[in-house]
């Protein structure tokens, strides 16, 4: 099979556009390069909608854990120890576990006036399933890292915004927000390279490939195993993880000069690369 045949065939294949089996008898490098970019697909969406949910989540995790209530700083701080303290495999070990205990039914509502039918049962699939571990994980961590810039946003400003008369929500927004983003985008930074370098271990998990539409490590293991040559597709996964850690990278430094574009350019922070070898 040519390289443009394996294109055809495999690039869409882990999300049900291609060929239905997988590549048998003799298997080539550029159907290896294919399949596994396809896998990628995978990687980048459980990634990117964890990566946009858990933001959201994670700024009001650490608004609650900097409130002055218990009944929302209390609550904060156990969900943040609870995912910060224990091991992401096994958090999607009991994720999946307590998934499948799930009576698999199903059931209606409305949303807006469209009725929406849900099923339990997709709760053990990784799209789903896996999707809310990484979610919860990364929402717990990054909302450390919003409540450490939000205790450190300089008392200068917050009285500035106080003698301009700013209070509530227009001073949150105007002022307290935008420096505490300033401040922990480069740990963020470090969060979501993380993120993304963690959705390999959905492969290790329980959660199941739906039909063989796995992700780059599910085919990546499929290949060492048929060819009994694990130096080939393995170092694939790693140089497309590589190339996605790279555009991370570009995309949040650009993000990180807006956020201090009206500082003087010897005071701005610079990214900078500092991989979690141990989580």
């Amino acid at each position: 099979m040519t390289c443009l045949e394996a294109i055809n065939a495999y690039a869409l294949r882990s999300i049900g556009i291609g060929e239905r089996l997988l590549p048998r008898g003799e298997i080539g490098i550029c159907e290896q390069v294919v399949l596994i970019g396809s896998g990628m697909i995978w990687n980048v969406y459980f990634g990117l909608v964890a990566l946009s949910l858990g933001f959201v989540f994670a700024v009001a995790l650490a608004c609650a854990k900097a409130a002055a209530s218990p009944w929302a700083r209390k609550p904060a701080e156990w969900f943040i120890f609870l995912f910060r303290g224990s091991p992401l495999f096994i958090q999607f070990f009991m994720a999946y576990e307590a998934f499948v205990m799930i009576p698999r039914l199903g059931f209606e509502f409305e949303l807006f006036g469209i009725a929406i039918e849900a099923e339990t049962r997709w709760f053990a699939r990784a799209w789903l399933g896996a999707l809310i571990v990484l979610f919860l994980n990364t929402s717990a961590y990054a909302a450390e890292i919003f409540y450490g810039a939000l205790r450190a946003v300089p008392r200068g400003d917050l009285e500035a915004a106080d003698a301009f008369g700013l209070s509530g929500w227009k001073k949150f927004r105007r002022i307290t927000f935008p420096t505490t983003m300033r401040l922990a985008w480069p740990a963020y930074t470090n969060e979501a390279i993380f993120l993304f370098h963690a959705t390999a271990l959905v492969f290790f998990s329980s959660f199941p490939a739906f039909q063989q539409r796995g992700d780059a490590l599910y085919y990546a293991s499929y290949f060492a195993e048929r060819t009994f040559n694990p130096f080939i597709p393995y170092p694939i996964v790693g140089a497309y993880f590589v190339v996605l850690t790279l555009l991370i990278i570009t995309l949040f430094g650009a993000i990180n000069r807006r956020l201090n574009r009206h500082l003087p350019k010897d005071r701005r922070r610079k990214l900078r690369l500092r991989p979690n070898l141990i989580r």
